[in-house]
């Protein structure tokens, strides 16, 4: 196969003295880094390292937006209203921006984080005013995100490029869903394991689901989680695999 694909992950999410994954490592072994922008995690001076440890590495930055839900990771569906996902995405994105500007590099795309995620995937509302958030601060921007979703064909819509997004390290469900996380298998954490489901992916357009059987599924991108348990050695073992099958690893953006 010719065709790039890239491999992505969340990081610059420590918050003061906490601490989440090993960002720089990460950055050592993926193609894009979606850098959490304050709201679930991030602080301004780990947004700011990640964005220079980035650019020296050569990894292309997009903004993780997320819920304002730092407690909860924001991996609570929170209830929210069209205006404010936009002005709340809009708020991140500037941050984000003017951070990148300030570690000599640019943020390409936007990847909502967690239950923003899902709520633009399958909320037409939500993933318009996402979407126009977005095109608002600026249509150059490509937008990463769940494939055959609300927000993929808002995006497309707006004008905007879309990317889709599949998982290394999470386990889908029969529906093509993610299997929700305190559900059996709904992490894959062995590096091996992970690397033959993204080639599966990525030459066959398939991947086993949860329970058995198989889902179609789009990987333009796949996501390695920064806070996935050994998620340095799926990442590796992931790029390894595609460079092994011929297959260049490279930002979308």
């Amino acid at each position: 196969m010719s065709r790039t694909i890239d491999v992505n992950s969340d990081l610059g999410e420590s918050f003061g003295q906490w601490r989440m994954g090993d960002d720089e490592q990460m950055l050592r072994a993926v193609s894009s880094a979606n850098v959490a922008c304050g709201f679930h995690g991030g602080d301004p001076t780990t947004m700011l390292e990640t964005c220079r440890i980035a650019a020296a590495s050569g990894v292309v930055i997009g903004a993780h937006p997320s819920f304002p839900d730092l407690v909860g990771f924001g991996r609570r569906h929170l209830r929210v209203s069209p205006a404010e996902l936009a002005a709340d995405t809009v708020y991140q994105l500037g941050a984000l921006a003017g951070v990148a500007t300030a570690a000599s590099t640019a943020m390409r795309y936007v990847k909502p984080h967690g239950a923003m995620y899902a709520a633009v995937a399958a909320d037409p509302d939500l993933a318009q005013a996402f979407v126009r958030a977005v095109a608002a601060f600026d249509s150059r921007l490509a937008v990463l995100g769940m494939p055959g979703s609300e927000v993929e064909r808002a995006a497309d819509a707006a004008g905007l490029r879309f990317v889709a997004e599949a998982f290394a390290d999470r386990g889908y469900l029969a529906s093509g869903h993610l299997a929700p996380r305190d559900a059996p298998g709904a992490l894959v954490t062995d590096p091996e394991a992970a690397a033959a489901r993204v080639l599966r992916m990525v030459a066959d357009g398939e991947v086993e689901a949860v329970g058995g059987g198989t889902v179609r599924i789009a990987a333009e991108s796949v996501c390695v989680h920064g806070d996935t348990p050994g998620a340095v050695g799926i990442a590796r073992a992931v790029r390894a695999a595609l460079a092994d099958a011929g297959i260049p690893v490279g930002s979308f953006a």
